[in-house]
């Protein structure tokens, strides 16, 4: 029951804080013109996080951790690709306002897996934070772990595609999405800079 627990806990505290993936499965379940047409961005987000989080649980973690420059070649290129998915994010429009502005699912897919495997901050958290935390477990409370881990991913990337769908049925100006998408925007620029701090203090 313990490491059931323990994954549940910190996997909602690792997923919880808002971030470009988080941000980007929000956006496509209030910009679809259904819920399901936004599926494809929350199955994609949830399914690379189960990979990451199995590659960590499994032995990638003491790989990156041992080798300083790999961590600070994930931060560059997290940091290019966060201040271009910036200004995606400031630029787009709500569906509501501008039925063309959906995405279609094959690129849904290729931003959910962008925003996944080039966000820094979930690879580092996960194979930081929940690969280590799996090297206290081993044999079948490692497996009850690691699900509880893929679990927490799972549920959560659903419940934002709804909250997504939801706001968007009580914002019918689409003014609210347009407010969400400026914060978000500035709120990954920030993130972009952090690591960028990091990077030149690591050089």
């Amino acid at each position: 029951m313990e490491p059931l627990l323990h994954g549940i806990i910190l996997a909602f505290g690792l997923i919880l804080p808002l971030g470009v993936q988080n941000v980007f499965v929000f956006t496509q379940g209030a910009m679809q013109p259904n819920l399901f047409r936004a599926f494809p961005a929350t199955i994609t987000a949830a399914m690379c996080d189960t990979l990451l989080i199995l590659l960590a649980v499994f032995g990638l973690s003491a790989i990156v951790l041992q080798f300083e420059w790999l961590r600070i070649g994930l931060l560059m290129v997290g940091v290019v690709f966060l201040l271009y998915m910036g200004y995606a994010i400031w630029k787009s429009k709500p569906a509501i306002t501008e039925t063309n502005n959906a995405l279609p699912a094959k690129k849904q897919i290729i931003f959910a897996i962008s925003v996944s495997v080039l966000n820094p901050h979930a690879i580092l958290d996960i194979i930081g934070v929940i690969g280590t935390s799996a090297l206290k477990y081993e044999d079948i409370e490692q497996l009850l772990f690691t699900f509880a881990c893929i679990s927490v991913s799972w549920i959560w990337f659903l419940g934002l595609t709804v909250a997504g769908a939801v706001l968007k049925k009580l914002d019918r100006s689409g003014r609210i999405l347009m407010i969400f998408n400026k914060c978000s925007a500035i709120f990954i620029w920030g993130t972009a800079i952090y690591l960028m701090t990091d990077v030149f203090g690591q050089l």
